[in-house]
């Protein structure tokens, strides 16, 4: 069958943005960016995942995905980042999907398979041990205990490029992101916790989470008023 043979690069490709978009669903019904009945629970990667039901979410997620696979198509990405905000738009976790194309494929070969590359069932097991990785991360992080969560789908790519890949006339749907939101705009004290990588032999994967300086901060903050009314 196909799906045992190894990966093309365009299998990778529409396989690794099609699990971001997933993931995102996912990430903003865990982390309670938006209440939980606006969300169905699905099944994806033989594991429960969850989908917003709201259109307009829907459509930005789909929008921000599609524009991010022809980048991803082209080579350009480095890192693709959900960042979750607080009202005042001070970044409090970053969900950073970090990839690397490790070979070069001409266009007229993106359709054949790529030798050594995993197939299309091993990556959708790896990308099961994500999601049930991901659906673990409470117990890691703890709740967000702020009222008016937003977040965003911000782009990071290679050697400061500019995202170059278009439909038609229209421009690249990008503007230019707040630096505090980005990877490059955390502080030393923004704690790392990795949460699973995968190399499907075509374009490397992994993803982890930051949590904020100010989110750390405001998690001190909550424990010492807690200890206060205990004593």
């Amino acid at each position: 069958m196909a799906s045992h043979a190894p990966l093309t690069f365009s299998q990778a490709v529409r396989a690794i943005a099609e699990f971001i978009e997933v993931a995102i669903h996912t990430i903003l019904y865990l982390r309670q960016v938006y209440p939980p009945d606006l969300f169905v629970r699905r099944r994806k990667y033989d594991t429960a995942v969850f989908q917003s039901r709201h259109p307009a979410l829907n459509d930005y997620i789909a929008g921000a995905v599609r524009a991010l696979t022809d980048e991803l198509a082209l080579g350009n990405v480095d890192k693709v980042i959900m960042v979750i905000k607080s009202a005042d738009e001070r970044p409090l976790e970053r969900y950073i999907f970090a990839v690397r194309n490790t070979l070069e494929v001409e266009s007229y070969n993106k359709d054949t398979s790529v030798e050594d590359a995993i197939s299309l069932d091993s990556l959708s097991q790896y990308l099961r041990s994500f999601m049930v990785k991901l659906n673990m991360l409470e117990a890691q992080l703890g709740q967000i205990n702020l009222d008016d969560l937003s977040f965003a789908i911000i782009l990071e790519l290679q050697d400061d490029k500019a995202p170059t890949a278009s439909n038609g006339k229209d421009p690249p749907p990008w503007i230019p992101a707040t630096t505090e939101h980005t990877t490059a705009g955390a502080s030393d004290t923004a704690e790392l916790h990795m949460i699973r990588a995968v190399d499907t032999g075509i374009i490397n994967l992994s993803l982890a989470v930051q949590e904020s300086e100010h989110k750390l901060n405001l998690d001190k903050e909550t424990a010492q008023k807690g200890k206060g009314k205990a004593a």
